[in-house]
């Protein structure tokens, strides 16, 4: 009996203490551990993967490799040093090498070798653009990689000539005259020979067959890419060079060619458009018919693979809030769960020997660890990142809010309460819409959320129509109206929740997103003036200047029933600056210069619009950024933003009059 008392008063204790700690705030990001990229060896013994921490004095991400035991009787260990960034591990054949990219010696990233057992890395490849996705052939002498090969810059002129519609990305900025082709590279000597090439084109995505004789890749050869054709195809060639053979055989982006343990197989992911949810193909790998395993599949896609002697495809999938790895039966395509429960799986590595997968899971209040899963279905977890951090954090939890739309859809809904909450306080809620719209939102982690629950404020998230991991018919609801019915989707779902959850302060009301989600809460506020801040980031306010501007010139087609010039009333009816007179809600626009996704006139002209009608509004730039600034933007910036959101809801939510902006 004592013993069972002493018990509960030290959980007493561990539960205080968590209580009396803080939540988590925008500058712990910069103690964050991110772990990815997992690779079992050969002997399923051992698990490579690569941990991402930050560089505070450079403003940096920084890269190690390390290497964990499966059965978990050894500490994990880096495999890499920490003073330059190295990334993709890959296993030799026999397992006595890892293979790695870094830019290590100060160029371009390059493929590297080091022994199993340590010492001194060899650098093997020397191409002139550097390395990037590359694999072993099965036979362990060679390695096949992309790299980019064309003209070098003019030395008379720094100006831009395009003669295509597409010739800027958002990730990648402006193109120049390279293109991306396949490279095959020696192992002992680091010779190399570039197998394909085109100025018209990128050849991606490299797999080896099992018998190392050729290549698949993805490709799009219509000459067209940069006329913004998207029917990229599967392609194999032989590793030495020479003719092409075409797998896939229909209209529609074509990606991700494997090969099956045979050889005698190539699966790949196709849709009829690029907005489509993919089917799984399977195709002759000497070419041929291809034909779909499952045409009832109606879920998201990715990270495919061939598992149990080519019995089976892995593939990773969004569904309802959770991400989890599947198993597709590959002759029957019977679909079923791998994992299970409230989080999400990905970047699985399966060890066929053994029947072991590795991969990583995160949740709601727990960034990504890496996790390993046993034949039998034990699950073990082998790293504990951010463990000591986590200890001095309080966590909100999150709770699934499903109610049904004005016309019968059903809806998903979550809501997430302050930390240290008080069920008999009033609390600030904040309304958050995730972009896409093809993406969804879950119970995986998400760190702004984190930080509002921190700062004493209730949040609202939901999946309206428009998101992944509904089906097809979903997905597509918006067609023809983007701020019609997922607008009601998200106000019905406000309003079950008030309903609900009493302690949420109806005068108190904050909305938020980001790309689409800050197109819906510009358009929210074009509708309702319920809301008392909005901060909208990479937004869209206007489609006919954004359709012009973007990346993917003309990009919403299929939204509104043809381009610009053929709909022009229906672009300009739901561009929420048509609208601008009617906004109240005090508005902080956050942008970022080389956003070429939703360029940055789209935040310019909804700032301008708002001042110009007297809404309390701000506007923040941030400089050397894209439309990624949230994802992988510089880490002080990254901080930044989240911390310009939260000035913006203190003031205006908690009305403190005082609050400070992050720059001051």
């Amino acid at each position: 009996m004592q013993r069972i008392l002493a018990l509960a008063l030290i959980l007493c204790a561990a539960f205080a203490q968590a209580q009396r700690n803080p939540g988590v705030t925008a500058e712990d990001y910069l103690a964050f551990e991110f772990v990815s990229d997992p690779q079992i060896s050969p002997d399923g013994q051992w698990v490579a993967y690569t941990v991402a921490t930050i560089d505070q004095k450079a403003n940096r991400r920084m890269s190690r490799i390390w290497i964990a035991s499966i059965d978990g009787t050894h500490p994990t260990v880096p495999f890499t040093g920490d003073t330059t960034s190295s990334t993709s591990p890959r296993w030799s054949p026999d397992g006595r090498f890892l293979a790695f990219l870094s830019a290590r010696d100060g160029g371009r990233p390059q493929i590297w070798l080091l022994s199993r057992n340590g010492g001194e890395a060899r650098r093997v490849s020397n191409l002139e653009s550097g390395a990037s996705s590359f694999e072993w052939s099965p036979d362990g002498t060679r390695f096949v990689c992309l790299t980019r090969t064309g003209p070098p810059p003019s030395k008379t002129s720094d100006v831009r000539h395009y003669t295509h519609i597409y010739y800027k990305f958002n990730d990648t900025g402006y193109f120049d005259e390279k293109r991306s082709h396949i490279a095959i590279v020696d192992v002992r000597t680091g010779a190399s020979k570039q197998i394909t090439d085109g100025d018209n084109w990128n050849d991606l995505d490299p797999h080896w067959s099992p018998d190392s004789t050729r290549i698949a890749f993805v490709s799009n050869r219509t000459g067209k890419e940069f006329d913004l054709d998207r029917n990229s195809d599967v392609w194999t060639i032989p590793a030495a060079g020479g003719t092409l053979t075409k797998i896939s055989d229909h209209i529609g982006p074509d990606t991700s060619p494997r090969w099956s343990p045979d050889g005698t197989r190539i699966a790949f992911l196709g849709a009829e458009d690029e907005d489509a949810p993919p089917m799984i193909y399977v195709a002759p790998a000497t070419g041929g018919k291809s034909a779909a395993i499952n045409n009832n599949f109606d879920q998201t896609a990715a990270d495919l693979m061939w598992a149990e002697q080519g019995r089976a495809l892995y593939l990773n999938s969004g569904v309802k809030g959770e991400t989890h790895l599947y198993r597709m039966d590959a002759n029957s395509g019977a679909l079923s769960a791998v994992t299970t429960g409230p989080r999400a799986v990905r970047s699985a590595s399966v060890h066929e020997g053994s029947h072991k997968i590795a991969y990583l899971s995160n949740d709601f209040a727990h960034l990504d660890d890496l996790y390993v899963r046993e034949a039998s279905g034990l699950e073990r977890q082998l790293t504990h990142l951010n463990a000591s951090l986590w200890e001095q954090r309080q966590f909100a939890q999150v709770e699934r809010v499903n109610y049904t739309a004005s016309d019968g859809w059903p809806i998903d809904g979550f809501i997430v309460k302050p930390i240290n909450f008080d069920p008999n306080k009033k609390y600030p809620l904040i309304v958050s819409i995730h972009g896409g719209p093809a993406g969804q939102y879950g119970v995986d982690w998400f760190h702004e959320f984190q930080v509002y629950a921190g700062r004493g404020w209730g949040v609202f998230f939901c999946n309206p129509r428009g998101s992944t991991g509904y089906g097809r018919k979903f997905q597509r609801g918006v067609v023809n109206e983007w701020g019609g019915k997922a607008y009601t989707d998200i106000m019905t779902g406000l309003e079950e929740a008030l309903k609900r959850n009493p302690w949420i302060d109806r005068g108190r009301l904050g909305v938020t997103g980001g790309s689409y989600g800050g197109y819906m809460t510009n358009w929210i506020t074009t509708q309702t003036d319920i809301f008392r801040a909005a901060v909208t980031l990479r937004s869209i306010s206007n489609f006919i200047s954004d359709d012009g501007t973007r990346d993917g010139a003309y990009g919403h087609e299929k939204d509104f029933g043809g381009d610009i010039f053929q709909n022009y009333d229906a672009y300009w009816k739901y561009s929420p600056l048509h609208y601008a007179n009617k906004v109240k809600t005090p508005t902080l626009v956050l942008h970022s210069d080389n956003d070429y996704r939703v360029p940055i006139e789209q935040g310019e002209q909804w700032f301008r619009a708002l001042q110009h009608f007297g809404v309390v509004s701000e506007l923040v730039m941030f400089p050397r950024e894209n439309h990624n600034l949230t994802r992988t933007g510089e880490p002080k910036h990254l901080v930044e933003s989240i911390n310009w959101q939260c000035y913006w809801f203190d003031r205006f939510l908690n009305g403190n009059s005082s609050a400070k902006r992050p720059n001051e």
